[in-house]
């Protein structure tokens, strides 16, 4: 695959060029960019809140601000006031949920954030023993084995195998055997979510931007100097959506920190082929209602 000449500039996702310019950023040839915004008339809507006082100076999540970032934004992508009564919109009392985390050491889903959803769906009418938790145990879990609906939590990075760690890469755990999945810069990731356990579940997906993590070298490798204070949140229904604006933001501090474009390594065209492979969603970025509330400086996209 070629690898992107230039960051995709915010003209081109405000005016248009954005679909091919998203096939550059995930190594794609323009030729796919193009067919992928003439054939596609889906759209999407993706909700981006921050709060330049969420994290402390001590580095620690404030739960309250946090708890009220997810509240606005689920709202906001729903067109509802009310908290609960967005996330009644999106889960039924009867469900039985089961919310997709992630647990990597070096940059976990806060469990925050974690707590935040988890009462809202008992907010919601849903039983407490219809909830559980859980990252790399899911296929052993009896609730997820039952769920009826799914919510997907984890913070972005950029990844070894997929380019970027986001909400489609988070449901690789369903499968027994992840590693299958790593050829071609995990191309294929989307078609995890065509699989029973999950098909048609997901009713939110939230990617954690509190401080993501924009270059490594290595299938382990962290390093703090390549994370910032973002202080976001991104939510949406479609993951597809949520990661190409992910990809985006990735991008674009890429370019700031490095002084020049800097693509990722490798291309995360798993989440064009998740759109033009498997039509799970968005990834022309023209197609994306993106929705942006709170704290505005250095917003980047």
């Amino acid at each position: 695959m070629s690898q992107p000449d230039e960051l995709i500039t915010r003209r081109d996702f405000l005016v248009g060029a954005s679909c091919a310019g998203l096939a550059l950023a995930m190594g794609l040839p323009l030729s796919v960019g193009r067919a992928m915004s003439a054939e596609s008339e889906k759209t999407a809507r993706v909700v981006l809140v921050r709060d330049q006082h969420v994290i402390g100076k001590s580095g620690q999540v404030n739960a309250e601000i946090a708890s009220d970032m997810l509240d606005r934004a689920v709202a906001s992508l729903v067109n509802t006031e009310d908290a609960v009564a967005a996330w009644r919109k999106l889960i039924n009392a009867d469900d039985i949920v089961g919310i997709k985390s992630n647990e990597w050491h070096y940059l976990p889903t806060p469990p925050e954030i974690e707590q935040a959803i988890r009462k809202r769906l008992i907010d919601s009418g849903v039983s407490e023993d219809h909830i559980s938790m859980d990252d790399r145990g899911v296929l052993d879990n009896p609730v997820f084995a039952a769920a009826t609906a799914l919510v997907n939590v984890r913070p972005l990075r950029t990844h070894h195998w997929a380019g970027i760690g986001g909400c489609l890469k988070n449901y690789i755990m369903f499968v027994p055997e992840p590693s299958t999945y790593h050829g071609n810069s995990c191309a294929n990731l989307a078609s995890i979510w065509k699989l029973p356990l999950v098909n048609g579940k997901t009713r939110l997906n939230i990617l954690v931007l509190f401080t993501p993590l924009f270059y490594g070298i290595g299938p382990h490798h962290f390093d703090s100097t390549y994370t910032w204070r973002y202080n976001g949140l991104l939510v949406g229904t479609d993951p597809v959506a949520v990661d190409a604006i992910g990809v985006k933001l990735i991008e674009a501090k890429r370019a700031v920190h490095f002084g020049k474009p800097t693509p990722i390594k490798p291309p995360p065209h798993h989440v064009a082929y998740a759109d033009i492979r498997h039509g799970l969603g968005v990834s022309d970025l023209s197609k994306i209602e993106l929705i942006k509330l709170g704290w505005e400086e250095d917003v980047l996209i």
